[in-house]
C-alpha cells in the first residue's frame, strides 16, 4: 500500500524542505521506494538533492496544465530506491493562471493515480503557504505531518493550517488525517525550546512524535553539498533524529501504533 504524505506548515523556516529530504532518503535506505515532489517553486528539496530543474515545457508546471503526464519528470537521485520529481520556477504563478478551472485542486492526485503503486511513499514537499499548491498537495494526501520550530511564536498561525485541513477534508479529502507533529531546531539547553515542547506536547497530544529534531550544524551545511544528511554525516545527531523519525512515521502508517487523533479531537 502507498502512503502519501504532505509535510506542510505554512509559516516559513521551520525545516520542512529539510525534513522532507532527510525523511525520503532515511526511508529509502531502510529499504522502500520513495518518491519526492518537490511543490515548492523555491525548488530548495530539488537542490538539496542534486536534481537539476527540468527545461521549460517539460516539467512540473506542464504537468499541471495536462500537456505532459508525471511520470515523464520524474528522475533519479543518488540514494537507490529514491526518486524526485523536481520543482518548477514558474509554479509560482500557478494560482493565477489556472483561475477558477474545475477540479484544480485535484490536478496532483489524478496524475499521482498514474505512478502510485511504484512506491512505498510520496511524500510532497509543499510551499510555505494555504494557496493552490498546498490544497493540490494535501488533497492527494493520506497523511500529513506538520514540522514545528522550537521558537517562540512556534504555534501561531497553525490555526490557519487546521482550518485548511479540515477545508479539505469536507470538500475534497475525507479520509485525510494528521499523522504527527515534530520540533525542529530543538536546543534541550534552552528554557524556550523545553517550554515550547511542553505547550506543543499538551495542545497536541498522541499527534506528537516523540523523536525530536536538534539544532545542528550539519544539518545545516548538508543541503549547501546537495546531499541529505544522511550522507554528509551519518553519525551526526541530525542523521540519528531523523532516522529515528523515519522509523516512527513508518510505524504509524503501518498501523504498528494506536491511531493519532487530531488536536482536542
Amino acid at each position: 500500500m502507498t502512503h502519501v504524505i504532505s509535510v506542510t506548515n505554512q509559516k516559513g523556516g521551520v525545516g520542512k524542505t529539510t525534513s522532507c529530504v532527510s525523511l525520503s532518503a532515511e526511508l529509502a535506505l531502510m529499504g522502500k521506494r520513495i518518491l519526492l515532489i518537490d511543490l515548492d517553486p523555491q525548488a530548495s528539496a530539488s537542490s538539496g538533492l542534486s536534481i537539476d530543474l527540468l527545461p521549460a515545457g517539460e516539467d512540473l508546471y506542464d504537468v499541471f496544465f495536462g500537456r505532459i503526464p508525471i511520470r515523464q519528470v520524474i528522475r533519479p537521485s543518488k540514494i537507490d530506491r529514491l526518486y524526485v520529481v523536481p520543482s518548477s520556477k514558474d509554479l509560482i504563478g500557478i494560482e493565477i493562471e489556472l483561475g477558477k478551472a474545475p477540479g484544480r485542486e485535484l490536478i496532483l492526485k489524478s496524475e499521482l493515480a498514474q505512478v502510485k503503486k511504484l512506491y512505498d511513499y510520496i511524500i510532497i514537499d509543499c510551499p510555505p503557504s494555504s494557496g493552490l499548491l498546498t490544497l493540490n498537495a494535501i488533497g492527494a494526501s493520506d497523511y500529513i505531518i506538520i514540522p514545528l520550530q522550537a521558537e517562540y511564536y512556534a504555534l501561531e498561525g497553525l490555526s490557519a493550517l487546521m482550518g485548511t485541513v479540515q477545508f479539505v477534508k469536507q470538500t475534497f479529502n475525507q479520509k485525510l488525517e494528521i499523522l504527527g507533529v515534530f520540533l525542529t531546531m530543538f536546543d534541550a539547553r534552552t528554557n524556550l525550546s523545553n517550554q515550547v515542547q511542553a505547550e506543543a506536547r499538551s495542545y497536541f497530544k498522541e499527534v506528537m512524535f516523540h523523536s525530536v529534531i536538534p539544532r545542528n550544524i550539519k544539518l545545516s551545511e548538508s543541503p549547501s553539498h546537495g546531499v541529505p544528511i544522511s550522507l554528509y554525516d551519518s553519525e551526526s545527531a541530525g542523521a540519528k533524529a531523523y532516522h529515528q523519525l523515519a522509523v516512527e512515521l513508518e510505524e504509524r502508517c503501518e498501523g504498528a501504533i494506536s491511531r493519532p487523533v487530531a488536536a482536542n479531537e
